[in-house]
């Protein structure tokens, strides 16, 4: 679940939050079988590693 910035917090903290959803998206966008996996660092995202394996058809 993702949570989205409440009133309270800073816009700072509301905009890096944001990029780091924008930058998930992309990280998804076409990608057919693989793995995203997020780096988590004092609450913020700080990496981002996709892996993502190509499905060879068979001869």
């Amino acid at each position: 679940m993702i949570s989205r910035p409440d009133q309270s917090a800073s816009p700072e903290a509301a905009r890096l939050l944001e990029e780091s959803i924008a930058s998930v998206r992309e990280a998804l966008s076409g990608l057919k079988f693989g793995n995203v996996s997020l780096t988590v660092h004092e609450g913020r995202v700080v990496q981002i590693d996709v892996t993502e394996k190509k499905r060879l058809k068979p001869n």
